[in-house]
């Protein structure tokens, strides 16, 4: 995914860009401005340090500033925010050049620094929303079952889709242990065990009798640790063979309809 149109991506951004704000306006009230002195304006430094400032004082603040802008670095590109400088040949970065307002001849006073983070924390909001109004209709894998893609979220966005399918399958069955009771078994015995038509630990609901009911009840008898032996036995064992993400949405999906299932369930919770 082209990370401008990540809503996730540009909200953290946006955060990076504040943090930066911030510890460059601590960091300017262990300043004063020289913007109000006539002979030298333009030559001389922006911003020169307030008598009593110890030089670790100032370090830890210029630590921190610098620290900021760095995980702030991408916000100007994709904001397109520079600042046009009389003199100099290309539209300078704000939050690159922040350190340029107490050396001699500054390319930039402390307000432009200021003023360009609010306009680029502006634009990040804008593109948020039209990131977020772009994306599509959640009914893919992030509408799934949340045990399900909260275990192959990350390794599905970074296109691992077999250890996406690995994680997710494993999860399932490690709640399903924690639910049952039944951590010391393996997972094919597990799901056995658990839906087993005669005994089962987990029913479904209602009347035993009832046919949907028990069609329901065989079915996971037969369904569960086919799953188990078919999509999480293949993802583990198979390392070598990658999925595609089509074959991988696919088995998340069939997990996902298990987990559902599995919570609708009655027994041990």
């Amino acid at each position: 995914m082209d990370a401008s149109r990540n809503p996730d991506y540009l909200r953290k951004t946006t955060e990076a860009v504040t943090d930066f704000k911030n510890a460059f306006k601590a960091f300017m009230e262990l300043h004063t401005e020289t913007k109000d002195a006539g002979f030298g304006r333009g030559l001389l430094p922006a911003a020169v340090a307030r008598e009593g400032v110890s030089p670790e004082e100032l370090q830890a603040a210029t630590d921190r500033v610098a620290r900021a802008a760095g995980r702030a670095s991408a916000a100007p590109g994709l904001t397109r925010m520079y600042i046009g400088v009389t003199g100099f040949p290309e539209p300078v970065d704000p939050i690159a050049t922040w350190r340029t307002v107490t050396t001699p001849k500054p390319l930039l006073e402390p307000g432009d620094v200021l003023d360009s983070a609010e306009q680029i924390l502006g634009r990040l909001e804008a593109l948020t929303d039209k990131a977020e109004a772009e994306l599509p209709p959640t009914t893919g894998v992030e509408a799934m079952h949340p045990t399900i893609w909260g275990a192959a979220r990350k390794l599905w966005l970074d296109g691992h889709f077999r250890l996406a399918v690995q994680s997710a399958a494993e999860t399932l069955t490690s709640q399903l242990k924690t639910r049952t009771g039944l951590a010391n078994m393996d997972a094919t015995n597990v799901y056995e065990k658990v839906f087993n038509a005669r005994s089962p630990v987990l029913t479904w609901p209602g009347d035993p009798s009832d046919r949907t009911v028990s069609s329901m009840q065989n079915g996971l008898s037969k369904y569960a640790p086919g799953l188990n032996m078919t999509v999480r036995n293949t993802a583990t064992h198979v390392a070598s063979d990658e999925m595609t993400a089509q074959q991988a949405l696919e088995r998340l999906a069939a997990l996902s309809l298990l987990a559902h299932w599995i919570d609708e369930c009655e027994g041990p919770i």
